[in-house]
């Protein structure tokens, strides 16, 4: 009998299942057959997933507040596959360096629905942005005013600009991802903007339309986000506001974030009460459109007994930074044996990496049946940042990414080679 995702965590892709054989399915594949297929470790995306979450930003921004876009926070995900649906879905699109841009524009993004952040953006990724004709640059400094006033005159255009606000407003996640307390790298804290807002006014090729602001990433309250809203609304009125994302998700079956229903309810009603119902209103989702959408599919390579159970995979924090970045937890399963035994057969162990480093543990204290090499382990809830933050560390090649929808598997990112490890080299 099949299990629905009734009977798996909710930090599982929308319509995942535990089919007749034990093993989880993800877009209607089985992640044991494709663990054989594609090798591991792997992203596997459920694309109706993706497809799902971004109607419901889309769906709920326009029922509530149909003078509004949601825009793709890219850096959570930026791969040409994940661009082309979320454009398909009638998302806009915001990105933070030149490579994203180019990405985004080749994922098939109208550029006039792109919008550049960045608190260091470059004259030529300024000139590139400008040159495509980007709906929105986010100035972050006084000297992003320089920059793109130069590019702009010499382009002979005038560039439609926000302002980023770091309004005071700190919500609870990690230091690393907490971004509007007055002191940090973005925007400008509020006892500058009016001074921003000013110069913004009388620059000739510049055309101010609004502001900008983003709390931070992972919050699971919605009070933040009230907060930031009414600390715009001391700067005066504006035909534009964009206010970021950071709505969180869930990464282990104990957390329950806000919906993306009532996440956007709070924000429209605090448009609504401290803005006006007749600004035009951007929000930035990235993790919470992508994040539950993957899993990674892992092998174990060793089991080993010490003080603890210690079991090694083939992938590590060269394809999940986030633990050892911020302590992220996440949880883990054996994708073939997905309902086996009761607690008693239940191992505690922690899931470790294969690299050089006794930080790279992706799930600690995970309960797994009588792990075992060979087994293929699931780690839900890797679609935000893994791909992103993946690198080469010992020379391991990054993982491909495969997308699955009813049945079919497609892989729209190959593994890399060892001949792509020294592509660069010069000889």
């Amino acid at each position: 009998m099949t299990a629905t995702t009734s009977q798996l965590s909710h930090v599982y892709p929308q319509g995942s299942v535990v089919n007749e054989a034990g093993h989880l399915e993800v877009g209607g594949c089985d992640a044991v057959e494709l663990a054989r297929e594609f090798g591991t470790p792997v992203y596997v995306v459920a694309e109706d997933d993706l497809r799902a979450r971004a109607r419901a930003f889309r769906d709920g921004l326009a029922a509530r507040h149909p003078d509004g876009d949601v825009l793709f926070a890219s850096k959570a995900f930026p791969c040409t596959e994940v661009y082309r649906v979320l454009a398909s879905e009638g998302l806009a699109c915001d990105v933070a360096s030149g490579g994203e841009l180019a990405l985004a524009l080749r994922g098939g993004f109208d550029p006039g629905r792109i919008y550049l952040h960045g608190n260091a953006k470059s004259e030529a990724e300024l000139r590139e942005a400008a040159q495509a004709g980007v709906g929105h640059i986010v100035l972050d400094s006084f000297d992003d005013f320089d920059r793109l006033g130069r590019v702009a005159a010499a382009l002979g255009v005038v560039q439609e600009v926000l302002i980023r606000v770091t309004p005071d407003v700190a919500g609870h996640t990690h230091a690393a991802i907490s971004t509007g307390q007055a002191d940090s790298k973005f925007g400008f804290g509020m006892d500058e903007a009016s001074a921003a807002i000013e110069r913004a006014g009388q620059a000739p090729h510049l055309a101010l339309v609004g502001l900008h602001c983003h709390i931070g990433s992972q919050l699971m309250s919605l009070a933040p986000f009230r907060r930031a809203v009414e600390a715009l609304a001391e700067l005066g009125s504006f035909p534009v506001y964009n206010l970021g994302g950071g709505l969180g998700v869930a990464y282990t079956d104990d957390q329950e974030p806000p919906s993306i229903s009532d996440y956007v309810d709070a924000i429209v009603d605090a448009v609504h009460e401290s803005l006006g119902a007749g600004v035009r209103l951007l929000i930035e989702p990235g993790r919470a459109l992508v994040a539950n959408s993957t899993v990674t599919l892992y092998t174990v390579q060793t089991v080993k007994r010490n003080v603890s159970t210690w079991v090694a995979v083939d992938g590590g924090m060269s394809d999940n930074m986030r633990p050892m970045l911020y302590g992220s937890e996440y949880d883990a399963a054996i994708a073939g044996r997905m309902l086996a035994g009761g607690r008693a057969d239940l191992v505690r162990c922690h899931v470790a990496g294969k690299h050089c480093e006794s930080g790279d543990v992706i799930v600690r204290d995970a309960l797994l049946p009588n792990p075992a090499p060979g087994d293929v382990i699931v780690t839900p809830a890797t679609g935000g940042y893994g791909h992103a933050l993946a690198n080469n560390y010992n020379g391991v090649p990054r993982p491909p990414i495969v997308f699955c929808r009813d049945g079919v598997p497609r892989m729209v990112v190959r593994r890399e080679t060892y001949d792509d490890l020294a592509a660069r080299d010069v000889l």
